[in-house]
């Protein structure tokens, strides 16, 4: 007898919910994922910078980015009307711009300032920053929101 495709259950997973949005589940993710992508990376090209920024600004700015977005989002279980019934494409990426940009000016203060005006040297890891905060923002930001907007029901007109 020949093999048959069940095609129900496509049909069933299409049907199914969306898992909710747990805010602990997005930051432990959020961490996770770059930390051992950019770390393998790292390994694999023997850069044991790239390996230990893995770890520490890129996964961390990622965290702490999906922690303040998702946190944002909830509105304390309340979301704001705007980002419910906002094209997703157009809150992505208000929300990408305005993450970046932070990550950005943090990084520069970070990179440049910091030792202009301080005692801290400045060193290559400082370096880093300009492109670590930036990017981990923008990309950790990008998967919450979109995350975040696949588990919400748009409010129906009032």
């Amino acid at each position: 007898m020949p093999a048959t495709k069940d095609r129900t259950s496509r049909n069933r997973s299409a049907s199914r919910p969306p898992r909710p949005f747990t805010l602990w589940r997005e930051v432990l993710t959020a961490y996770a994922a770059p930390a051992l992508m950019a770390g393998t990376a790292g390994v694999v090209t023997g850069q044991p910078d790239l390996a230990v920024a893995a770890c520490t600004s890129i996964a961390g700015t990622s965290a702490v980015v999906a922690f303040l977005v998702g946190t944002w989002l909830r509105h304390g279980g309340q979301p704001r009307r705007w980002t419910t019934t906002a094209p997703r494409v157009a809150l992505t990426a208000a929300l990408v711009i305005t993450a970046a940009g932070a990550a950005t000016l943090l990084g520069w203060f970070t990179a440049q300032w910091l030792p202009a005006h301080t005692l801290i040297p400045a060193t290559p890891w400082l370096e880093r920053l300009r492109i670590d905060l930036p990017v981990s923002a923008a990309l950790a930001t990008t998967i919450v929101t979109l995350r975040w907007r696949s588990t919400t029901t748009t409010p129906s007109p009032a």
